[in-house]
């Protein structure tokens, strides 16, 4: 414990403003005498980093009926500012400040700490529990923020903040938990963000928010519990944006972000979401990540997608289109779909079902006809031409008007050429007479008969190979019919 004597002048005024909280501020009016130029501030300007610990421990506790409190402003702290593991029952602010080493407050339990348009290199509040909020506005942080399974009563404020441990992770927050939000507005990370795991009832707010770590993780959210997550308006990430098993109680919002990776761009499997709003200011730069992830509600743009993005077990309740769209909805979200790498059959399961739920069923129809397409490019030679058919036919069950126009096409063709032609009767004098018409149909039934193909027949020539070909597509159509029919009531 200091006597008053061993303090300095600068350290005295601090002393007897403590126990009242009055500010104690040394700036000056010189646009040279600014924060980055701390290290370079006299005696005249500087407190010894013990002093502050001896006051915020109880050196001058004051008079009863006053609130203490630490404020001061255009100063520079020399030496460890080591709180850890301390007990700090009153709040401390701090404006336009020189920090010489990091500010440590591991295992302590404090009020709050408002730290603006300061310099320090680094700060460490790994296991503490703040009966407050944390502010670093308009601070420049060269080193780490450490907030490792910390317990906030309060916000966690980081606006207009710089942060930087390039290479590396510049904010560590895993297992954070608070009872207000994390504003992340205006900063600049140059590093890696981690928040494993953390409880953001408050929110996520990051708007216009520049994240730099492009050779890995600039924001690595995994299983975090989040009311809302805001990367918009104008938020910038080089290195990958990962939300996996995240838990977003409201809305996800990506509207007007850049996303920049050299591998995973944004990574949201497995991960839930009520409102997806996902209208970057351009396509992210590779690939998204979207497998076994839930949204009830997904907001988009038609050129807002990756060239890849994985579907496979992605489900939502309803989709929401922005924009002028050049192509219809169908046919644009199926192009969606083809995004994903290879073939998988639940997205287009997942996008009918929608279609469905609004009552689109010829929407829903189209959806898994092109399903089938894209699934017969998967298949062998034999099945692959076997799909064909199905498609010319009946569309694979989901178009059986076709066969309708087949049927007619061909009964026009024999009825034309039998009526050139005169048929040899099998018994003559004992058959009715012929009828090309119902000659040509009785050729395309391919069970039971009408009468005149047992009675009438051809000696040869195009006439006959024309009858054979008819018996040989009435066949056909109806296997394919029936195949189509039996594809759809097993799907329904």
């Amino acid at each position: 414990m200091y006597s008053y004597e061993e303090l300095t002048p600068t350290e005295q005024q601090l002393w007897d403003a403590y126990p009242t909280g009055h500010a104690v501020d040394f700036r000056t009016d010189d646009p040279e005498d600014a924060p980055e130029n701390g290290g370079d501030w006299g005696g005249e300007r500087t407190v010894r980093a013990s002093v502050v610990m001896a006051l915020l421990l109880g050196g001058n506790p004051g008079q009863p009926g006053s609130i203490p409190a630490l404020r001061l402003a255009g100063a520079r702290i020399s030496g460890v500012l080591d709180l850890s593991g301390a007990e700090i029952r009153h709040g401390m602010w701090f404006e336009e400040c020189w920090f010489d080493q990091s500010f440590r407050l591991y295992g302590a339990a404090t009020r709050t700490i408002d730290i603006k348009a300061s310099q320090l290199p680094g700060l460490n509040l790994t296991m503490a529990r703040v009966e407050g909020r944390v502010a670093l506005r308009r601070t420049v942080l060269n080193g780490r923020l450490e907030l490792m399974n910390a317990r906030l009563a309060g916000e966690l404020v980081l606006t207009d903040a710089v942060i930087s441990h390039p290479g590396d992770w510049a904010i560590v927050a895993g297992g954070l938990v608070m009872e207000g939000g994390l504003f992340c507005r205006r900063t600049t990370v140059h590093g890696g963000i981690r928040l494993l795991g953390a409880h953001l009832p408050g929110g996520l707010h990051m708007e216009e928010a520049r994240l730099r770590n492009p050779e890995g993780v600039a924001l690595l959210a995994d299983h975090v519990v989040v009311s809302s997550l805001a990367l918009s308006q104008g938020f910038t990430a080089e290195g990958t944006v990962s939300l996996r098993g995240a838990q977003i109680a409201d809305q996800l919002t990506l509207d007007g972000a850049t996303l920049r990776a050299g591998g995973m761009a944004l990574d949201c499997a497995r991960m839930q979401a009520g409102v997806f709003v996902f209208t970057p200011a351009k396509p992210p730069s590779s690939l998204m990540d979207l497998q076994d992830a839930r949204a009830v509600t997904v907001h988009d743009r038609e050129d807002a997608w990756p060239d890849t993005v994985r579907l496979q077990g992605f489900t939502y309740g309803s989709l929401h289109e922005t924009g002028e769209l050049q192509t219809s909805s169908v046919e644009r979200r199926v192009a969606w779909i083809r995004r994903h790498p290879g073939y998988a059959a639940q997205p287009y399961e997942q996008l009918a079902s929608c279609y469905r739920q609004i009552g689109h069923d010829d929407d829903a129809r189209r959806v898994l006809l092109a399903k089938q397409r894209h699934r017969k490019k998967t298949l062998s030679l034999p099945t692959r031409l076997w799909g064909h058919l199905l498609d010319a036919t009946v569309g694979y069950g989901y178009r059986p008007w076709r066969a309708g126009l087949w049927l007619a096409a061909l009964v026009l063709l024999g009825t034309t050429v039998f009526d050139a032609h005169s048929p040899r009767p099998t018994e003559p004098d004992q058959v009715p007479p012929f009828n090309p018409f119902v000659y040509t149909l009785d050729l395309l039934i391919p069970i039971g008969g009408l009468g005149q193909r047992t009675s009438w027949y051809w000696q040869g020539g195009t006439t006959a190979w024309l009858a054979y070909t008819l018996i040989a597509a009435g066949w056909i159509l109806t296997t394919a019919v029936l195949a189509g029919i039996t594809r759809t009531l097993n799907r329904n």
